[in-house]
């Protein structure tokens, strides 16, 4: 294989660090990205490690992303694109760019999101060093907005650059299920590990909390204390997307908490899981999804009687109260009263 960015690197050792370093391969989905996807592309160009390999699927977009892809590849014919013609939905366009994918490990892009230079260089460089089972590597993020400016950070930092919290990692089956701490696109996969779960279950809305149940019940994930991604906030985000009413986000949701409750071995770790169920009732409740959020109590009482608040919520969804549209001007306010900090995840 030839890479992506060795096409403009002549320096004379270039040879042979292409045979001692491992090739990764980067999949980018774009959706209607024709504003950003050359800046994510070029991202991966210049990067700074000498193997990588680049896999484009553009999902049915509408815009004129496929225009400018197609303009940017004349200049890196190495570049695999796959054009789709209807949107196939995120989860299976990824998974025809592992299909095609030849990489020890795998980088999941999206079209708005950056690649800061050494990304895959440091993040190969642990996974090389680590030994036993691990299967992921992720890293600090920096969040920026439609203009590209810097909003806030996924983890708070020292003057070091450091993360000032702890960041879980080693076995992270049960803090998977407690919380979102790690920034999805910061991720390096190990392909194998991919291949072996059947890349991202092409069934639900959304890949990230699927996967992490999946693989980190089986293997580890290390931590890499840099920011080195940017990840771009914008107003069609999941994270918005799930208030609505008619959004497949939770329902999806449900179906991964059904296997964690399924891969579940200690009271500790079915306790942690029920505990995040209930939050998943809440949000079910405000979307006015209410057989929804019924069905999160069914899988809850498997594991625990609810609490209080959680049995008002049940019992208010029985009686289907319009409750959505007080919600979003509810969280209209908060954003109004406070800064805005690192997004939330829909799970």
């Amino acid at each position: 294989m030839i890479s992506v960015t060795s096409q403009s690197n002549h320096l004379p050792m270039s040879p042979y660090l292409n045979r001692i370093k491992p090739w990764v391969s980067v999949i980018c989905t774009s959706y209607n990205h024709e504003d950003y996807v050359i800046q994510a592309l070029q991202s991966v160009v210049d990067q700074s490690y000498p193997n990588v390999e680049l896999i484009v699927i553009d999902n049915g977009s509408t815009d004129r992303s496929v225009e400018r892809i197609t303009a940017f590849i004349q200049s890196y014919p190495t570049i695999q694109f796959i054009r789709n013609s209807v949107n196939l939905g995120l989860n299976r366009a990824f998974n025809q760019g592992l299909a095609l994918a030849k990489g020890r490990y795998v980088i999941d892009l999206a079209a708005d999101d950056i690649l800061l230079p050494e990304r895959i260089a440091k993040q190969t460089e642990l996974f090389e060093q680590l030994s036993g089972p691990y299967a992921v590597v992720f890293s600090n993020a920096a969040y920026i907005n439609a203009k590209g400016e810097e909003m806030g950070l996924h983890y708070p930092i020292d003057e070091k650059g450091r993360a000032c919290l702890h960041v879980p990692t080693g076995n992270i089956f049960q803090p998977i299920l407690e919380s979102y701490f790690i920034c999805t696109p910061t991720m390096m996969i190990r392909r194998d590990v991919l291949n072996e779960l059947g890349g991202y279950d092409e069934t639900l809305a959304y890949e990230d909390f699927d996967f992490w149940v999946r693989s980190s019940r089986l293997y580890q994930y290390a931590y890499v204390d840099e920011v080195l991604m940017q990840k771009r906030q914008l107003p069609n985000s999941l994270s918005a997307q799930v208030i609505l009413p008619d959004n497949n986000l939770l329902r999806s949701t449900l179906v991964v908490c059904q296997k964690a409750y399924d891969r579940c071995t200690t009271p500790d770790e079915y306790r942690t899981l029920g505990d995040r169920i209930q939050t998943f009732i809440r949000k079910a409740f405000y979307a006015e999804q209410f057989d929804l959020a019924l069905q999160f109590g069914k899988l809850l009482q498997q594991i625990k009687q609810p609490d209080w608040v959680t049995s008002l919520i049940l019992g208010l969804s029985r009686m289907h109260l319009p409750v959505n549209g007080l919600y979003r001007h509810y969280l209209k306010w908060q954003t109004g009263r406070h800064i805005p900090g690192p997004p939330t995840k829909p799970v």
